[in-house]
């Protein structure tokens, strides 16, 4: 969601500085304003939703996911592959069709919104890109917690 208010933020930064007509019938500097308070708030919940979904997991006990994204990225593969083995039933089929579905829907021509609509064509977009790449970073992060809890663990020796 951050991601997501900061990318509606600055087309609405762009709007104001580069566009002179109307936008949708619209004025530019009101098109711009909005865009910009609306990417604000969407931003800000987002941090509030990241630290409430924090507090949750540590509540309940649930790991927290790890890695950075260059590992997060190479733990990709893996993770495929153990849960298309059923090695890994933390990650349900249901998701990976999820995770199918929206690659196809951002490859495909076709769109529920389309591009000609201004903003609002590459929003929609942009909102399946952001989840998918959210839901699949938590999923190999929580995935890479699950090999590093597995590993043998050697004795301390005094």
């Amino acid at each position: 969601m951050v991601i997501f208010g900061a990318f509606l933020a600055s087309i609405g930064l762009g709007t104001l500085v580069f566009r002179d007509g109307e936008v949708a019938g619209l004025s530019a500097v009101g098109v711009g304003v909005g865009l910009v308070l609306v990417g604000a708030v969407v931003a800000g919940l987002g941090v509030v939703r990241r630290r409430w979904v924090r507090k949750r997991r540590a509540a309940r006990g649930e790991p927290e996911p790890m890695g950075n994204v260059l590992e997060r990225a190479a733990a990709l593969p893996r993770l495929l592959r153990a849960a298309r083995q059923g090695a890994y039933p933390e990650l349900p089929k249901s998701r990976m069709a999820l995770w199918a579905l929206a690659l196809v829907y951002l490859v495909s021509p076709i769109d529920i919104l389309p591009e000609l609509l201004p903003i609002i064509g590459v929003a929609d977009d942009a909102g399946v890109a952001v989840w998918l790449l959210t839901s699949v970073s938590t999923a190999t992060g929580l995935y890479l917690r699950r090999e590093r809890d597995q590993l043998p663990r050697e004795p301390r020796t005094r």
